[in-house]
């Protein structure tokens, strides 16, 4: 007769196997865990960090930027004053773009990056696109031909993404383009239905071995050419991430070393093609009334540079370094404008506008926060507490002149 403790043996044999399975199982599911959260931890450091390198180097720059724009007012003073003007503000919008770049960067790896729609003329972005690349062209005396559909065509887009998207792409043609060889610009309609924008050049080209990874974060081609501008390998992966949230596709096709490229943008056409347009809107020109205003900045050569231009303008302008002495001047000045920091030393920019909305003044100047801080939440934040304009460093002249002249325009 067989003995019933034979058959129990196996069982318990499997069941402890199981059972070690099972342990087995939920520690390796907890370990996967960790190493997420670990993974997600190292993100959030890392878009801190680049978030605080990017104010950083934008508080610097802001004074940088505003004494260009001031170099180029007094212009007629001495003959070589453009040619040093267009020099700073060249390589301003050079550190400007390479910031930028690294932050978008980080934006896109964190999944942070939103697209505003709305109908666009394939025109009006090529000119964008066009504007933000001249620089560079005219510096290496590039010839830049554009081939674009007599009809005007409508994308369902982000104005300011796409545009970044060809502007990289012509910037990219002309880095690694000799001087004075030719860069094309062309679209068509492909027989989806899709739209095919091209940028040509007959540069350096790209291996065949790099040409899979080209559109990876940081991967470069080769730098055959003697040029002084660099980059970090951040453009391209751009173009791809932007373009790929626009529900299309790039591509690249070189023959090799020497034989130049071709970038290829496939993008949905708009369904309405009758769809009256969004215009870019360039920046006014219009001259301002002269107001009082409050600079609370304190970067002391932010401020002093701001100082000059505001009053070249015709404006009068007090300044304060710290939050406190900002919001006694505010409160006290009755003044028409206030140009305020967000990191302020004693109290911040958040504090200084909210105190302001307490005390109730008589006449609530209009508000401005100019910052080296360019998250969302921030931008929300300030909004949310009254600022009326949030400028991210460094502001050109011109975008603070035309707020200025739309809240206090010239009496006829």
């Amino acid at each position: 007769m067989p003995n019933p403790n034979d058959q129990r043996q196996p069982s318990a044999a499997l069941v402890h196997k199981l059972r070690e399975a099972n342990q087995n199982l939920v520690i390796a599911s907890l370990k996967a865990q960790d190493l997420q959260d670990q993974a997600e931890m190292a993100v959030e450091r890392q878009t801190e960090f680049l978030s605080m390198l990017a104010h950083e180097l934008r508080n610097p720059l802001a004074p940088i930027a505003m004494a260009a724009d001031l170099l180029k007012s007094i212009s007629a003073a001495h003959p070589q004053l453009p040619n040093i003007h267009q020099i700073i503000a060249r390589q301003v919008s050079s550190m400007k773009r390479l910031l930028e770049d690294l932050l978008d960067a980080s934006r896109v790896s964190s999944g942070k990056i939103t697209l505003r729609k709305s109908p666009l003329l394939l025109t009006d972005l090529v000119r964008v696109a066009v504007e933000i690349s001249q620089p560079l062209l005219n510096k290496n005396r590039q010839q830049l031909t554009l081939d674009l559909p007599e009809r005007p065509v409508v994308v369902d887009g982000d104005a300011v993404r796409l545009s970044q998207v060809f502007s990289n792409l012509l910037i990219n043609a002309s880095k690694y383009s000799l001087p004075g060889s030719p860069i094309g610009l062309s679209a068509c309609h492909q027989a989806d239905g899709s739209l095919a924008i091209r940028v040509t050049d007959r540069g350096v080209g790209i291996e065949p071995d790099i040409q899979p990874f080209i559109f990876d974060l940081f991967t470069q081609a080769p730098r055959t050419l003697e040029r002084s501008e660099g980059g970090l390998g951040i453009g391209l992966a751009m173009v791809r991430s932007l373009v790929e949230m626009h529900g299309g596709t790039v591509h690249v096709r070189s023959e090799g070393l020497g034989c130049g490229s071709e970038f290829t943008v496939l993008l949905p056409v708009s369904a309405d093609q009758s769809v009256a347009p969004e215009a870019i809107v360039a920046v006014s020109a219009d001259s301002a009334r002269p107001c009082r205003i409050l600079v609370v900045e304190d970067n002391a050569d932010a401020n002093e540079t701001l100082n000059f231009c505001l009053r070249l303008d015709g404006h009068t302008v007090d300044s304060a370094f710290d939050g406190p002495a900002g919001l006694a001047m505010a409160v006290n000045g009755h003044y028409d404008l206030v140009v305020c920091d967000i990191g302020l030393p004693g109290m911040d920019g958040y504090e200084v506008l909210r105190q302001m909305r307490l005390l109730r003044l008589s006449s609530m100047p209009c508000c401005i926060a100019m910052t080296g801080y360019d998250q969302r939440d921030f931008r929300a934040h300030a909004l949310e507490v009254g600022f009326d304009h949030y400028l991210v460093k460094p502001v050109s002249m011109g975008v603070l002149q035309s707020i200025i002249s739309k809240a206090f325009p010239q009496q006829p």
